[in-house]
């Protein structure tokens, strides 16, 4: 079943690359194009989009924001050139830039709770599975499916052990689907669908994301390509200010952000705090876990390549953007006094 999931993810990743066209020239456009999606864990691009921090730093900028439901549509609009900027997850990002994605990862986003839910009272733990349980996760390769797969190599020695009972399904619907009791047996959650089954009568977790991992971990990064990377360097740089300033808001300002994005989740303001501040509900830049998912998805043959550097994976460091917001400064003071 390992090897009938690995093929559904690469000929998939392969047609989306195959298939994906150079955008046009946009070195000299003052525009950009974000793709947001739902969940806390994206608070911050959320906030950058309600207090208008991109056109604070420049208001010629164009910003164009984009609804998209998962990595899937995510790799195509940026193979379109219809995205410059998006958020995932460090796994299907890793997968496909193994398959040939030209993307890199701009910064760290948050840290999230995670969790194996139930609604059967006889599964205490992974061993209690039965092998008509179904587990409802995003899709392959997803972070839920490696948490999942780590723990099943922790546990049992076995990466594959629960592949034939994997159920693909959007959190909305798989939550739905926990709460009848009937489709699913397990859901792995994010929040704030996490939050919101904990609090059901009957549901229980069994395994959490860190006891999965064996640590921390970044739940949520932002990439981006190298394409938009070279030819906007402006923009690429003034996003990255506007998300630090996110970010640092949302630590400063819990009460405010949640008065500005609880009616975003259908959540009352004290219920969007609550959950903003949840414990492990982190947001940062710092990238954690990177090199952990690398080793892992390597020896278990969801990545081909053996040698990725840290280089080849991410942009550019804190100390590095900060030289490049720097340069870009002194440039544009010297064009200024030269009069372009």
């Amino acid at each position: 079943m390992k090897k009938y999931i690995l093929i559904i993810i690469i000929i998939s990743l392969t047609l989306f690359i195959i298939s994906g066209c150079e955008g046009p020239d946009q070195s000299n456009q003052k525009s950009i194009t974000v793709a947001e999606q739902y969940g806390l864990a994206y608070a911050p691009v959320q906030l950058v989009k309600e207090l208008g921090l991109l056109n604070n730093e420049d208001s010629d900028i164009k910003v164009e924001w984009k609804q998209l439901s998962n990595t899937t549509s995510i790799r195509e609009s940026m193979l379109a050139g219809e995205v410059d900027i998006a958020f995932m997850a460090i796994p299907p990002f890793l997968i496909a830039k193994d398959k040939g994605m030209k993307w890199k990862i701009i910064s760290g986003l948050s840290e999230s709770p995670l969790g194996l839910m139930t609604n059967r009272e006889y599964i205490k733990t992974l061993a209690d599975f039965k092998d008509e349980d179904k587990i409802a996760l995003p899709q392959p390769g997803s972070i839920q499916h490696i948490l999942l797969s780590m723990a099943a190599q922790r546990n049992f020695k076995e990466t594959d052990k629960f592949d034939d009972q994997l159920l693909t399904m959007n959190h909305p619907d798989a939550m739905n689907a926990l709460l009848a009791g009937r489709e699913v047996s397990a859901h792995f959650a994010s929040p704030p669908y996490l939050f919101l089954e904990s609090k059901e009568a009957g549901i229980k977790k069994i395994l959490s994301g860190g006891e999965a991992f064996g640590g921390d971990f970044t739940f949520i990064i932002g990439v981006s390509t190298e394409e938009f990377y070279q030819q906007q360097s402006e923009n690429y740089t003034l996003f990255l200010k506007a998300l630090r300033e996110a970010i640092e808001f949302i630590e400063q300002n819990p009460a405010e952000v949640s008065e500005l994005l609880a009616d975003n989740y259908d959540l009352s303001q004290t219920e969007m705090e609550e959950y903003l501040t949840w414990p492990g509900m982190e947001f940062t830049t710092e990238i954690k876990g990177l090199e952990e998912f690398l080793a892992f998805m390597t020896a278990e043959g969801y990545l081909e390549k053996k040698d990725y550097q840290r280089s080849e994976l991410i942009f550019a460091e804190k100390n590095d953007l900060e030289d490049r917001e720097n340069n870009e400064a002194e440039q544009k003071r010297g064009a200024a006094k030269n009069g372009e």
